[in-house]
């Protein structure tokens, strides 16, 4: 019985401490109306567009460059949760001026819904010209 128990208890803590971890850009989830924010502009989303931007540079491009601003932030399309798609997705785009002075189109993703399993929201996003390997496809295709 004892043999039981503790990966019954080892279970139980990982799960309360998987429920209580921060989520990066969480802010933006719910504004209690039940309705669908446009979280393309939230201040959370950006930020952390803007931070995992400066590690993949650094990282994936080999330069120092970095998100110097965003503006015209707006909603191309939205896929709403319901019996058949289980997360709701919430397609963006932007301008993004880099720190060598170029602007470029920004694609990003959010993605809502992914409950205990995937810990809250999920945000991609894509700088185009920026993704040298296509992960994306050309010029961020799939996050249009």
């Amino acid at each position: 019985m004892t043999g039981m128990l503790v990966p019954a208890v080892l279970f139980s803590l990982a799960a309360v401490a998987c429920s209580t971890a921060p989520v990066a850009a969480a802010d933006y989830m719910d504004d209690g109306t039940g309705r669908v924010a446009d979280a393309c502009g939230s201040p959370a989303v950006l930020g952390f567009i803007r931070s995992n931007f400066d590690d993949k540079a650094d990282g994936y491009l080999k330069t120092d460059m970095a998100i110097a601003e965003i503006r015209g932030m707006h909603q191309n399309r939205v896929e709403l949760r319901d019996e058949t798609h289980l997360v709701q997705r919430e397609y963006c785009r932007a301008t993004a001026t880099t720190t060598d002075g170029k602007r470029r189109p920004l694609w990003y993703l959010i993605e809502r819904g992914w409950g205990f399993a995937g810990i809250g929201p999920n945000i991609e996003f894509c700088l185009s010209g920026l993704d040298p390997w296509y992960v994306y496809g050309a010029q961020c295709a799939s996050l249009r």
